[in-house]
């Protein structure tokens, strides 16, 4: 399995207890989406190592108290601590048509409120204040917040997305 071919789910955050079980921080809207997991991939040295649940229990709403199979202790857990953990894009929920996941627009044309075209989408930058478009805008990257407030619409066919723009932010960037 590829990573580009995954989503992030979560981390393993800590160990649970002293017979291998991890706890498993999930990191999603809908946490309880995932309380039904069989297998997971954990990054281990750059590469996707897959793991299966042996057993699974909600520890907290976006946590899950996990054993996995063949980590039979807490030195086999403590090497599994602090990694991260995907489950491949097939396992995204299915959205509404006016919704998206981050990892679906760069490459999109972004336009602002009234239409106008800005530039194309490079990434979507995810900061605990804020999430940020980068945008290549005149020959720069312009950074761009989008948030419940400022998206107005996405038209994935067309690969269009549509945000409101506070005044003055474009210009900073030339």
């Amino acid at each position: 399995m590829r990573i580009e071919d995954c989503f992030e789910l979560g981390v393993i955050s800590k160990l649970f207890s002293f017979k291998g079980e991890v706890i498993l921080y999930i990191d999603s809207d809908e946490p309880e989406h995932y309380y039904d997991l069989h297998a997971i991939f954990l990054e281990i040295n750059k590469q996707l190592v897959p793991f299966f649940i042996e057993k699974a229990s909600v520890h907290k709403v976006n946590q899950l108290r996990i054993r996995l199979e063949g980590v039979l202790n807490e030195d086999a857990a403590k090497n599994l601590v602090k990694k991260k953990v995907y489950l491949p894009l097939t396992e995204l929920p299915k959205l509404n048509e006016d919704q998206f996941y981050y990892h679906e627009i760069p490459g999109f044309t972004l336009f602002d409120d009234n239409g106008i075209e800005v530039g194309k989408i490079i990434e979507v930058i995810e900061n605990p204040a804020n999430v940020l478009l980068s945008v290549q805008y005149k020959n720069n990257e312009a950074l761009i917040p989008i948030n419940d407030t400022t998206f107005i619409s996405i038209d994935k066919p067309k690969k269009t997305l549509k945000v409101f723009i506070p005044e003055g932010l474009l210009e900073l960037y030339g």
